[in-house]
This record gives C-alpha cells, sequence and structure tokens, in this order.
C-alpha cells in the first residue's frame, strides 16, 4: 500500500488547504483594515522634546520676558561714567553676577 505523504493526489484536501488560506489571507486584510481606520480616526501625532530643547525653550521665554533697552537710562549711566560720578558697589556687582551663573543652571 502506498502512502502519498505530500497529499499531492488528493485533490479535495489541496482545494480545502487554498480556502482556508484565502479565508485567512481575508481576515489579515480585514484587520489591517481595521487599524488603518482606527490610525486614520485618532489623528494624533505626539512629540517629545529633548532636556535640551526644553531648556532652551524657557531661555526663549526669559529672553522675551526681558524689559526693552531703555535708552535714557544708559545715555544717564554714560554721563554719570565720564563724569566720574558712577560708583560700583562691589558687593552688589558680585551677588548680581552670581545669581546670573545660578540661573544659567
Amino acid at each position: 500500500m502506498a502512502i502519498n505523504i505530500n497529499n499531492l493526489g488528493n485533490a479535495s484536501q489541496v482545494a480545502k488547504q487554498k480556502v482556508e488560506q484565502q479565508t485567512q489571507v481575508k481576515q489579515q486584510m480585514a484587520q489591517t483594515a481595521v487599524k488603518s481606520e482606527q490610525v486614520k480616526q485618532s489623528g494624533q501625532d505626539s512629540i517629545s522634546l529633548t532636556p535640551q530643547a526644553k531648556q532652551l525653550r524657557e531661555l526663549q521665554k526669559k529672553a522675551n520676558e526681558a524689559p526693552v533697552v531703555d535708552q535714557k537710562k544708559i545715555e544717564q549711566l554714560k554721563k554719570a561714567i565720564a563724569s566720574g560720578e558712577y560708583k560700583v558697589d562691589a558687593e552688589k556687582l558680585a551677588k548680581n553676577m552670581s545669581n546670573y551663573e545660578f540661573d544659567l543652571f
């Protein structure tokens, strides 16, 4: 008795396998279509910012909030320096410099 191990002679089994494969393909296509529709419906993209980008954003905010240059005050300071009336408070200057350094980090 001969045994056909490849099922090549059995046409009904081959046809049945083809139908099963076609059904699986249809199911996969349906799942893909559902997933695609879900993506279309969500319509939301997401981003994430690096720590450097966040720090840059904060620095930009600070720069935008900084006061505009007061040209009148600059002229007064120039005159005071030129005439020798302007005195530097070393402690106040050192404190402002250290605060500026700490604000950067």
